[in-house]
């Protein structure tokens, strides 16, 4: 565990420039703003993950919303995907409150660190296949800096899962071929030939077409969350 080393790769993460299309995006919306946050000064650069250093749950989402964590500058706060995994993670004991509504909200995570493959919010909520290749690296580099403790990712949606898969790869733990198809509940072990494996989950992702629609429902989240913590040795409760 290196919790400098993550603090210095989530320095270099906010000041990446590398994709033209994302970094005008980013910084368009950054001036423009939405009317009902019009008061804001808004983060509008890449988002590094958030959650301590030792974690040993990741979860891994997609990229930053637009006027969320492009907004507060920390992943999944502010918007109403945000709201529904924090207050998730908060009845399931591994949060200190159930809501984030900015980076500086006291909010503490209980071994467990959010991140995605994608730092930096795209037009439409879609990164390019290039954009999602080109920010890679930046994951690779934090898995390698959690691999001491990680011990289990729950991934977020099918694009996160085919995002992460090549990640995991190259950080050094071992992806099944045919690579496993993403599924709800899918459960995949990922060994390590110089050291502890991974346990990777698959999740519907917290957007609001799924949790509006029941797609994905509160108790399937929170099961979720409860399997993969069960996974990497953490303690769970239920508060729902």
């Amino acid at each position: 565990m290196d919790p400098h080393g993550l603090d210095r790769l989530d320095q270099r993460i906010a000041g990446c420039r590398a994709c033209p299309r994302l970094v005008d995006w980013r910084e368009e919306v950054a001036r423009t703003k939405r009317a009902a946050f019009a008061d804001w000064t808004y983060w509008g650069k890449p988002v590094p993950g958030f959650g301590p250093a030792d974690a040993r749950l990741l979860i891994v989402g997609l990229a930053p919303a637009a006027h969320g964590g492009n907004r507060t500058g920390r992943m999944f706060t502010g918007d109403r995907s945000g709201d529904v995994l924090y207050q998730a993670l908060y009845d399931v004991g591994l949060a200190s409150q159930p809501g984030s509504t900015h980076a500086g909200d006291g909010l503490e995570l209980y071994g467990v660190r959010v991140t995605s493959p994608v730092h930096c919010a795209p037009p439409a909520n879609k990164p390019t296949p290039e954009e999602r290749d080109t920010c890679r690296p930046w994951l690779v580099r934090e898995l390698r800096l959690l691999r001491p403790t990680v011990r289990a990712a729950l991934v977020l949606g099918a694009f996160g899962w085919q995002a992460a898969l090549p990640a995991f790869a190259e950080a050094g733990w071992t992806v099944p071929r045919p690579r496993p198809a993403f599924a709800h509940g899918a459960r995949v072990t990922l060994d390590a030939p110089d050291g502890p494996g991974l346990d990777l989950f698959g999740c519907f992702h917290v957007s609001q077409r799924n949790t509006f629609t029941g797609r994905l429902t509160p108790e399937m989240l929170r099961e979720a969350l409860r399997t993969a913590a069960g996974a990497a040795g953490l303690s769970t409760q239920g508060r729902g």
